[in-house]
């Protein structure tokens, strides 16, 4: 009823288009300098906040100011421009004076005019430095910022044995440079948007136009011109939610993340299109698939034979970090009359103190318990603090009676298996898919299991990732992208792009110019 009411509102009440004079007008820079350090003090708390600094020059008899946020400022830079404009003479600023600095005397290699005091508070904001000039409405903004930056490590979340070092960082500059030194195409564009009324977080779309899908594209802008929200502090996470649609509590990832610029690169090549967000080192890749998060970099630095190996490997230990826990119970506990012979010795002589599934369900909240200590737990006492995990509560526990060694040792393999998981986000979901399995295997048996793992299967076919199947090339069926999961190709021998990012420019490999 209400959307009706707000809806018959506009009809009658229409919003009167705002005129060129009104707003404009009030947008523009004061003449004069006092009124510029007004405006100033209004807008961004000039002589309060004490990084923000305004400084009045005079340069061959022009009245200058520069407006900076200290942090920010590239000192080297600003003092060799205010060193040249030291010795300016009069003669040389009579006629168009923001016309002689910018083209003529301000020595750098990105210097814009502007006539919004918005635009040049935004700049200054974002880092750079603004010069203002008496008498003029016109100023210009000096594209020299340093900000607080790390090096470029490897991430320790992606490691390899072999390949790259470098990761990215919570610079957005510095990742696109990494990406672009990988790609060196004209094809390659890296479109810059704002998103948060009071952050303005810069959030770069990276894509090559002659081979991404421009509907994706457009369609991925466009949800971000849509979100309306006052900052992402929280940076990627927080614009993750805000543009994807996702149905449900289904805890699978719908984007892939990355910090490693080669990994960015290859799929960006693909048709994939990447999203940078500053202050952030991580890249969101679009659109995304389950398979994308089962494959590692490591797996492609090797031999195919051996990088098929590994990928054989890893798979194995994500289908035991899923499914080893609630089959063991399943074959052990409610039914024993299922297990299959040559498997007697399976199960434990004695039940412990505690049920079998209170014991698998402690240590599952107990395992997640030491995750998050070690992550908050500062690096010279980790040591410490596995040393009481592993004895004071593993060891004890069993021979109290409180555990059976063959609970912690499944639960061992299958943490194995979950941090064998390139993904740190499938990871945790499956995590909590193994929970619900585990425990409707205990209460439903065998027929609860088998209902469960094909409702767990049909949501993760329903799920689409921006239009894309989320289990392709499984469901649905594609032969080719199938080979490439199951098996790593030998580049030479992987022609064409994959179809789920239907490609403008669908070969991997160009044709020779018969010229």
């Amino acid at each position: 009823m209400n959307i009706w009411i707000r809806r018959l509102l506009k009809m009658v009440y229409p919003k009167k288009p705002a005129t060129k004079g009104g707003n404009a007008d009030q947008d523009k820079i004061p003449v004069t300098l006092e009124d510029v350090e007004k405006e100033l003090e209004n807008k961004v708390g000039l002589n309060k906040s004490f990084d923000v600094c305004y400084r009045e020059m005079t340069f061959g008899g022009q009245k200058t100011a520069l407006f900076y946020i200290n942090g920010f400022a590239k000192d080297t830079v600003l003092t060799e421009i205010i060193s040249r404009l030291t010795y300016l003479d009069v003669d040389r600023v009579q006629d168009n004076i923001v016309h002689t600095f910018s083209e003529q005397l301000v020595a750098h290699i990105q210097v814009q005019t502007y006539q919004s005091m918005t635009e040049v508070v935004g700049k200054v904001l974002a880092g750079a430095t603004a010069l203002f000039f008496d008498q003029s409405q016109e100023a210009l903004v000096i594209d020299a910022k340093a900000f607080p930056v790390r090096s470029t490590e490897e991430p320790e979340l992606e490691r390899v044995v072999r390949g790259a070092r470098d990761g990215f960082v919570e610079t957005l500059l510095t990742n696109v440079t990494l990406v672009r030194r990988r790609i060196r195409d004209p094809g390659l564009m890296t479109e810059m948007m704002q998103v948060g009324k009071r952050t303005s977080t810069d959030i770069c779309i990276s894509y090559i136009n002659d081979i991404a899908q421009p509907n994706l594209i457009e369609n991925i802008k466009k949800k971000i011109n849509e979100v309306e929200l006052d900052g992402l502090p929280l940076a990627e996470k927080q614009l993750e939610e805000a543009i994807i649609e996702k149905s449900g509590w289904s805890p699978y990832p719908l984007v892939r993340y990355s910090e490693r610029p080669d990994v960015i690169a290859s799929h960006i090549l693909e048709g994939h299109v990447a999203i940078f967000v500053d202050t952030s080192p991580s890249v969101m890749i679009m659109p995304t698939t389950f398979f994308h998060h089962v494959q590692h970099a490591e797996e492609f630095r090797e031999t195919p034979v051996v990088g098929t190996y590994l990928r054989w490997v890893r798979f194995i230990g994500i289908v035991m970090s899923l499914f080893l826990l609630p089959l063991w119970y399943l074959i052990v506990v409610v039914h024993p009359e299922m297990k299959p012979p040559g498997l007697d010795f399976l199960g434990p002589h004695k039940t412990g103190e505690l049920p079998i599934l209170a014991q698998f369900l402690i240590a599952e909240l107990g395992l997640d318990l030491m995750r998050m200590a070690s992550v908050h737990t500062p690096s010279p006492l980790a040591i410490a603090m596995g040393l009481v995990a592993a004895i004071l509560v593993g060891d004890i526990a069993v021979k109290t009676g409180l555990f059976v060694n063959e609970v912690i040792l499944y639960l061992a393999v299958s943490s194995i298996g979950l941090f064998a998981t390139p993904s740190y986000e499938l990871s945790l979901a499956n995590r909590i898919s193994r929970l619900i399995f585990l425990i409707v295997a205990a209460i439903m048996g065998a027929p609860g299991f088998i209902v469960v793992c094909t409702l767990w299967l049909v949501i993760l076919c329903l799920q689409r990732s921006y239009n894309s199947p989320y289990m392709w090339p499984f469901i649905p069926f594609n032969a080719k992208g199938m080979l490439a999961i199951i098996v790593r190709l030998r580049v030479t021998s992987d022609k064409k792009r994959p179809s789920l990012t239907r490609s403008i420019d669908n070969s991997r490999q160009p044709e020779e110019n018969p010229n």
